[in-house]
């Protein structure tokens, strides 16, 4: 695993390494608006997660997951924590509750 001080430097090694495919995360599924790709919990593994802290906004708080899909498709989804998380259904959330930080 590596270590990064910023969300940004994660995101720029990440996409470096191959995770080109920006994912947004919907109740159902991760979606990639690029190329209409959808992801069931059952369709992609976490291969990494790091967590970053807001130092003066709680908002601010997000965590990056790495992910690739079944198909080899790589890219990555962030998503607030706490309060400020995105709704989802509970198998995504045990999904992705799972590799938390």
């Amino acid at each position: 695993m590596y270590a990064y001080d910023t969300l940004v430097e994660a995101l720029n090694d990440l996409r470096k390494r191959g995770y080109t495919l920006d994912f947004n995360l919907t109740p159902e599924c991760l979606h990639c608006t690029d190329n209409d790709l959808r992801l069931h919990p059952e369709d992609f593994e976490i291969t990494e997660t790091y967590r970053f802290e807001g130092e003066t906004n709680p908002s601010d708080e997000s965590i990056l997951y790495a992910i690739q899909s079944n198909g080899g498709d790589k890219g990555v989804l962030v998503n607030a924590y706490g309060l400020y998380s995105d709704p989802m259904t509970d198998s995504m959330a045990k999904k992705l509750s799972f590799h938390s930080i």
